[in-house]
């Protein structure tokens, strides 16, 4: 773990953890267990999910093919409907079941609830029926957070006329962080941090990452988790991981601390 002299004195107060949908399936009690020991630590969490692998099984048992492009799912219309039921009818009650078990107050939610995630259509040329946040309602957030509940949120939401949007789960962590203004945000993911030539990068800054996407060395399922982080600490969150399920991986930094 790196620590940072402007966070020694002060513990973060609210942290987003984005779980991958490759994840759901493998918290373990370990997980569970460094999720309350944060709580009592006197951290406020959020948790953001995907559901990739659940959204994969649907979309093939319905016969629709789905393709990504710079890591985000294009959604057709046919498709939006299916990531919808699934992420709130299938993966959202499931996750909320599994920490309400282990003891941690939680509440299933998606872009639709309060409007928590007001969003319009990013291209729809290019990517179909997926959306962009433009404001998120913080203050359910908080209301929850204030009283003791974990809101979890699912990456689904809608268009002002109700129309359903698909949304990639690394961008609602990273616009939910900067919402409430969170200390932390981590993504949690099968891969244990940015892997450059086979070897995890523990340390990582916005020029580094730069020269690696334009290298070909990030690219894929990475380029919004790495966008997304960058674009948090632009806007002052100070801290920012990709970790695996250990977690452990990369911090991305503003620059590199010279010892």
């Amino acid at each position: 773990m790196t620590t940072f002299k402007s966070m020694q004195h002060t513990a973060p107060k609210r942290i987003v953890i984005k779980l991958g949908g490759s994840m759901l399936e493998r918290l373990n009690e370990n997980f569970f267990t460094n999720f309350k020991k944060l709580q009592a630590a006197g951290n406020e969490l959020i948790i953001v999910h995907g559901g990739g692998p659940a959204i994969n099984e649907a979309l093939a048992k319905n016969n629709i093919t789905s393709t990504t492009v710079n890591g985000i799912r294009v959604t057709s219309a046919e498709a939006v409907g299916i990531v919808q039921s699934t992420l709130i009818g299938k993966v959202n009650p499931a996750l909320v079941y599994e920490l309400n078990k282990s003891g941690i107050a939680a509440i299933g939610l998606n872009g639709y609830d309060s409007k928590l995630l007001q969003c319009t259509i990013l291209h729809k040329e290019t990517y179909g029926f997926v959306g962009e946040i433009k404001k998120v309602n913080s203050s359910l957030l908080k209301t929850l957070l204030a009283n003791g509940i974990t809101p979890v949120i699912s990456s689904i939401s809608c268009t002002e006329e109700g129309t359903p949007l698909n949304i990639n789960a690394d961008t609602v962590a990273s616009e939910i962080a900067l919402a409430i203004k969170a200390e932390s945000l981590q993504f949690v993911t099968d891969i244990p941090g940015i892997q450059i030539k086979g070897e995890v990068q523990q340390i990582a800054t916005p020029s580094a990452i730069s020269d690696w996407m334009v290298s070909g060395d990030v690219y894929g399922g990475m380029i919004p988790k790495v966008t997304a982080a960058l674009d948090c600490l632009e806007a002052g969150i100070p801290s920012v991981q990709i970790v695996g399920d250990q977690l452990e991986g990369t911090t991305i930094i503003q620059q590199e601390v010279i010892v």
